[in-house]
């Protein structure tokens, strides 16, 4: 498979005069259509990451390649359409005066007819669940619903990257589950390749990899079940630690021994309702 996106070496700082980097040697890769969250505490390098990826900062040193293709000066805005970026805030991204028109914005600064603008627009809603809200002004909206209209307004460009800079962050646990949801239906089907900054542990469990930062540096690249197997280690990294180890844990101490550190709840229960089986 492809890589989507390959970052070599990357050095960064916000000023010239700051001891040490923000970015200190970071390198990885991304695959076409792989689904990778990048955790770690703030000042990590995590959303400066990211930013570079999407050209809104210059690297003072090492390389960006999106789809095979160096990122340059000159071809920053050519690859920028790739990229859909869905920031935490969803209030600063809105500047249409109802959702349709809204999620209409980008598509008009790229000249579409109007037809074609319109149909993206109505299936870009359709895809988040918000077609009976198109004409409902923006500000009117809860913070899920604002969060769905921003990536409507990502996918209707047809990106073939969507980053999630800790979108999720601002919701109720409900609200996360559903745009969590949205955007593994939306990956499924349009095979786009997803990057998400996030501290949420179900969102962090639909990922294939886990890239852990730490003071600028790529800590870790793990699968999440890897990831989660790490127990209280996890609290270190700015993680809670996920119901199913914390209670493996207790379990043992009560003499009940689990195979493994982590198990999904589904595999927890299997395991226990063998264990009963035998006595």
């Amino acid at each position: 498979m492809a890589n989507s996106i390959d970052i070599k070496d990357l050095k960064f700082k916000y000023d010239k005069e700051q001891e040490g980097y923000t970015l200190n040697g970071v390198s990885f890769h991304v695959k076409q259509g792989e689904w990778l969250s990048i955790i770690g505490h703030n000042g990590s390098g995590k959303s400066t990451t990211v930013r570079l990826i999407d050209g809104l900062l210059k690297a003072e040193s090492g390389q960006i390649f999106i789809e095979g293709q160096e990122l340059t000066e000159e071809n920053v805005w050519d690859i920028r359409h790739k990229i859909g970026m869905v920031f935490q805030n969803p209030d600063n991204q809105f500047v249409g005066a109802t959702v349709e028109d809204d999620v209409a914005f980008g598509l008009e600064n790229k000249g579409l007819p109007l037809e074609e603008m319109r149909k993206r627009v109505k299936d870009a809603l359709d895809l988040v669940g918000m077609s009976k809200f198109a004409n409902r002004e923006p500000a009117r909206l809860s913070g899920g619903q604002k969060q769905r209209v921003a990536i409507a307004g990502a996918v209707a460009l047809r990106p073939r990257i969507i980053i999630l800079d800790e979108s999720t962050s601002m919701l109720d646990p409900e609200g996360r589950l559903e745009l969590i949801k949205t955007m593994k239906n939306i990956r499924e089907q349009y095979g786009i390749t997803v990057i998400s900054i996030t501290h949420d542990l179900d969102e962090i469990a639909l990922s294939d990899r886990v890239l852990v930062m730490k003071e600028g540096r790529v800590e870790s690249s793990s699968t999440p079940r890897e990831l989660f197997a790490r127990g209280k280690d996890l609290l270190t990294l700015g993680l809670d630690i996920p119901f199913t180890a914390n209670l493996i844990e207790e379990l043992r101490t009560q003499g009940i021994q689990i195979k493994d550190d982590y198990l999904t709840e589904k595999e927890l229960e299997e395991q226990l309702w063998e264990l009963l089986s035998k006595t």
